[in-house]
């Protein structure tokens, strides 16, 4: 009886320890849209917050907005978290990629079209700030 005590004990304590880890690794801390390319700004950054989107657009698959191409084509499965988009969104268009800004208005302000839900509209994602 103490054996399976204490080996629910330490599935418990697997348990929670593998919950912190994921939550430690999780974005729902990402308040804003942020890129390191985007050194100087025209517009302030994009309010985001990441884990009300996931909720919202009932996002099972990361790899939605955290896309990955080879070859011109989207590689099913795969997903680019972590990497900033500006590692393949060059701030200048080429090689068949659109640019960063390009890229960024495709993917957000596309899937508020299609939605028909969210800002679309400049000042709507780029609040200004006195």
């Amino acid at each position: 009886m103490q054996k399976r005590t204490q080996t629910a004990g330490l599935l418990l304590i697997a348990l929670v320890a593998l919950l912190a880890a994921v939550t430690a690794f999780s974005q729902e801390d990402v308040t804003h849209v942020r890129d390191p390319a985007f050194t100087t700004r025209m517009r302030p950054p994009v309010p985001f917050a990441h884990e009300p989107h996931n909720e919202q657009a009932e996002l099972e698959e990361c790899s939605i907005c955290h896309h990955t191409y080879a070859d011109g084509r989207k590689v099913a499965d795969e997903s680019s978290e972590g990497t900033p988009c500006s590692d393949c969104h060059l701030q200048a268009a080429g090689g068949g990629r659109l640019d960063l800004i390009s890229a960024y208005h495709r993917q957000c302000r596309g899937c508020h079209q299609a939605r028909r839900a969210g800002p679309v509209m400049c000042a709507e994602c780029h609040p200004r700030i006195d």
